[in-house]
């Protein structure tokens, strides 16, 4: 791989990172439990999410008794920061750390500024989980690949952000889910969902059906694993429409994985497009059109957003 790792859309492929994605997915679990335990739930799981920034990802502001912390990756310079709205800092280095060292790590910091903090340490949504404490195995930390994955985040987070501006309905902000690594945006229809059949891995049921109460068409990046072995955009419907599968959406290189229930467009199709922004969007609006056949599109729906230009209503 030699792409430097600021070129956007540079080339990833899951094997070249794996030990290191493994890795880093665990941290993200960890930081993501902080904020869950600290944050009164928001529909659909919303406040547990992580943001991409100009450095990497963070939790945001964390209420914590009249003030308030945020825990940062800094994928940049390749630390952690915790820092407190009193104006209290401790960093973490992310290189040569394994998963139960970290772990140690953020709650010693944690505690040096007072925050008294007690997650679940068992991971969620991953197969033969190990206790964060006792994870010493995890501890690969590559940080060209750790950048190059930084850079595709700060791209999608871009296109789904132009994407989102279309929708006038419900929508989630464009944010990052530490259980299943990935990036997402999804629009709702308003409309009630059916209960959700749940057995996700290492996930409450409950939290499943909480999560798709409502009827939605979503999308993401996902850097691969299992029957997608490859860094890829998805887009599925929940509950799946009539005719959903046999769609046909853009570009060529989209297809429907009856596997994983989702259209697949391979990161490598619009990382080698000409046009790389315009291939993900047509991919979001086609996904999306096969998803609300059924949806008040006209109710839903507007003009593409522009800097500095008010909506016409």
């Amino acid at each position: 791989m030699s792409d430097a790792p600021n070129i956007p859309w540079p080339e990833l492929p899951t094997a070249a990172w794996r030990e290191t994605y493994q890795t880093l997915h665990l941290w993200t679990q960890i930081i993501g439990k902080i904020r869950l335990v600290r944050t009164p739930w928001l529909n659909h799981s919303w406040h547990v999410t992580l943001y991409v920034t100009a450095r990497g990802l963070t939790t945001s502001p964390i209420p914590n008794s009249n003030g308030s912390f945020q825990i940062d990756f800094d994928f940049i310079d390749h630390a952690l920061l915790i820092s407190t709205s009193d104006g209290a800092r401790r960093q973490l280095a992310l290189s040569g750390q394994s998963v139960a060292s970290f772990y140690a790590g953020v709650m010693a910091a944690l505690a040096e500024l007072g925050i008294t903090i007690t997650i679940d340490e068992m991971p969620n949504e991953l197969p033969e989980p190990i206790r964060f404490s006792s994870d010493h195995w995890h501890a690969a930390y590559d940080p060209d690949a750790v950048r190059r994955w930084f850079q595709i985040l700060v791209d999608a987070d871009r296109v789904f952000k132009q994407f989102r501006t279309s929708f006038l309905g419900k929508c989630s902000p464009v944010h990052f889910f530490w259980g299943s690594f990935d990036l997402a945006v999804t629009r709702f229809s308003g409309r009630r969902a059916p209960p959700h059949p749940g057995g996700v891995p290492h996930l409450s049921d409950a939290v499943a059906r909480e999560a798709y109460s409502h009827e939605v068409s979503s999308a993401g990046f996902w850097p691969g694993g299992g029957a997608v072995d490859f860094p890829a955009f998805y887009s599925y419907a929940y509950p799946e429409p009539p005719g959903f599968r046999a769609a046909k959406v853009r570009p060529d290189a989209a297809f429907f994985s009856a596997e994983l229930g989702e259209f697949i467009l391979p990161y490598d199709a619009v990382r080698t497009s000409a046009r790389p922004d315009q291939a993900l969007l047509e991919f979001l609006q086609s996904t999306y059109e096969a998803a609300a056949a059924k949806w008040d599109r006209d109710a839903l729906e507007c003009a593409s957003g522009q800097p500095g230009v008010v909506r016409p209503v």
